[in-house]
């Protein structure tokens, strides 16, 4: 019986963390390149209660199976799904979507490198192209002062028309990484993501190349959270828990029915 209420409870703590992962897509459904999250489970441990033995001494009749009591479940991870979301038009010149795998380069103030899809790029006091929290986009674009117009081509070549002039001019290009493994970056908030073992190395290329999307000026990529998706595996959570909190009550009234006996 003890064992039961175990199993139930790990049942209800494990839909409890589901819950939780899909309360977060709902949160971000209109948060710039979010990618939704799943989570994936396990049945935890067996206790072999009795193992295939050979029946009347009899090596040519053994038993065909043997006797095992599960433990339960466990959530062992939560995965990021990088399916494409769609390409919202803004006509910011500034906005740039990834079409396509990649992902752009940024750097933290302490001077490492984090990598985001969200193109929702600024122009800081200096000139430089940044993201949204003031992280500056590597390698560094750098807009003057008499820029009048931004152009920034679908392999990531990015040109300026200066005032006065005709001709536009080339100041720089827009480099992508990709990973191995992406569901294996760490997320560590501000649409941001790190490189980990599990992620692999990052693998440069030039935006529209094999294996690298394009880059579409006056666009960013919406979050990949589908709503009636999300409803759905939140019903499922909440039938499950139930189910396993009926259990643990079922169990307790057994409990008490065999206690009851002594009287």
């Amino acid at each position: 019986m003890e064992r039961a209420l175990r199993t139930a409870a790990s049942g209800m703590f494990a839909q409890q963390l589901n819950i939780d992962v899909i309360a977060h897509n709902l949160a971000n459904v209109n948060t710039t390149s979010f990618k939704r999250s799943r989570a994936e489970f396990q049945d935890l441990m067996y206790q072999i209660l009795k193992a295939p033995v050979s029946a009347n001494q009899n090596e040519n009749t053994q038993s065909p199976g043997e006797i095992q009591i599960g433990t339960g479940v466990q959530v062992v991870a939560t995965l990021r799904d990088f399916k494409q979301g769609d390409l919202q038009p803004t006509d910011n010149p500034l906005d740039v979507a990834i079409n396509g795998d990649g992902f752009f380069q940024v750097r933290k103030p302490d001077g490492t490198i984090a990598y985001t899809r969200d193109g929702s790029f600024k122009l800081s006091r200096d000139g430089r192209l940044v993201n949204s929290t003031g992280y500056i986009l590597e390698p560094e674009i750098i807009i003057p002062e008499t820029a009048v117009a931004i152009s920034i081509s679908r392999d990531g070549i990015v040109e300026i028309l200066n005032s006065g002039e005709t001709e536009p001019v080339e100041i720089g290009r827009i480099e992508l990484v990709k990973f191995v493994n992406p569901a294996g970056l760490r997320s560590i908030g501000n649409n941001l993501y790190v490189e980990t073992q599990a992620s692999g190395q990052p693998i440069f290329g030039t935006p529209g190349s094999e294996g690298f999307g394009e880059l579409m000026q006056g666009y960013l990529e919406t979050s990949n959270v589908d709503i009636v998706e999300e409803m759905v595996n939140m019903i499922i959570a909440q039938r499950a828990y139930e189910i396993n909190s009926k259990t643990i009550k079922t169990v307790e009234e057994m409990l008490q029915m065999a206690n009851n006996l002594k009287r």
